[in-house]
């Protein structure tokens, strides 16, 4: 292929990457919509029909084999089982977040992620950190006092948003596997439970699932559906972009869910929102442009780089995050 040809394909692949990231943004728009049902019903229904639109995805994908031979290895099972443990708690603190006025909050906790996988890099693997990670990770922890500070209390949003994350990136670093197939495992882990909760809530009168509205219904099966056009998109330009640009154009979606509290639910920014903020934002361009620096030192022996499957961990110790960890 030609230069014109591949800039041509890369061109495609940074917008598909765009829109993945701005949807996933956007996604803060659709769980109020499903009110009047609560949080925690929703969070159910979205662990329902999860495995239902990831099973879509591994057909349309031909992943079948892949999802095959990782239901044969006991231990990636455990630790993605593990994996999705804490992402549901994830999800619960987004949902809730969402449908109860603080989507700024929740931003800050995906901002406040790539700073949180580097400081778990030195606490569990013992990764030595260079000043600029030093630095961010100072700015980022002061921000977090300037909000503790501000709110009377740490930001316990963001901060449990961050810590079930980076966990979570932090088990999938040690499993080689391939976004897709991680995934249906991670929604089928949750399913028997989500399950169990939703036939008792029908039992005892206090659904709303198919009680509201067809409109209402309708959303409520949608929860599980709503990440497969993004990660469709997003697995297209996978195949036509660097990793590293896929990871750069992540930051697009806390970017995106900022704006969507700033804008659309008009949360309050006070001056010490504000003043955290810009710290925090200051903290990842220092940590963004470490990453972005030339790695190959002279007289530095190089390593092959690992598979694109065993790079799923959403940030490395770069802090520059890894999109193959989708939630």
């Amino acid at each position: 292929m030609g230069r014109v040809g591949r800039v041509s394909v890369a061109r495609r692949g940074v917008l598909l990457g765009v829109a993945a990231y701005v949807l996933w943004g956007l996604s803060a728009l659709y769980w109020p919509l499903v009110e009047p049902t609560g949080s925690l019903e929703v969070l159910a229904l979205r662990a329902l029909w999860s495995p239902v639109a990831i099973a879509l995805l591994v057909l349309a994908l031909g992943r079948r084999s892949q999802l095959a031979a990782l239901l044969r290895r006991r231990r990636d099972l455990l630790l993605l089982t593990l994996a999705s443990a804490l992402t549901s708690v994830n999800w619960a603190l987004f949902i809730w977040a969402t449908m109860n006025g603080h989507v700024v909050d929740a931003s800050l906790g995906y901002f406040i992620t790539p700073l949180v996988s580097v400081a778990l890099g030195v606490a569990v693997f013992g990764e030595r950190l260079s000043g600029r990670q030093w630095t961010a990770i100072g700015l980022g922890a002061a921000a977090v006092l300037i909000l503790t500070v501000g709110y009377g209390g740490p930001p316990w949003i963001a901060i449990g948003l961050a810590l079930t994350f980076g966990g979570y990136g932090l088990i999938k670093k040690r499993v080689a596997v391939g976004a897709i197939e991680g995934l249906m495992v991670e929604t089928a882990a949750v399913f028997p439970l989500a399950l169990a909760y939703t036939v008792w809530l029908q039992a005892t009168g206090q659904a709303t699932f198919g009680h509201v509205s067809a409109g209402n219904t309708l959303l409520g099966i949608g929860a599980g559906f709503v990440m497969v056009v993004p990660m469709l998109l997003f697995s297209a330009a996978a195949t036509k972009i660097p990793l590293s640009l896929t990871g750069m154009l992540q930051y697009i979606e806390p970017i995106v869910q900022f704006l969507v509290g700033l804008l659309v639910f008009k949360e309050s920014m006070p001056g010490s929102r504000w003043a955290a903020f810009g710290l925090l934002w200051a903290g990842l361009a220092v940590l963004v442009a470490g990453g972005l620096r030339p790695r190959d030192r002279p007289g530095a022996a190089r390593r092959p780089a690992p598979p694109r499957s065993a790079r799923s961990s959403r940030t490395g110790a770069s802090g520059v995050p890894d999109p193959e960890a989708r939630r």
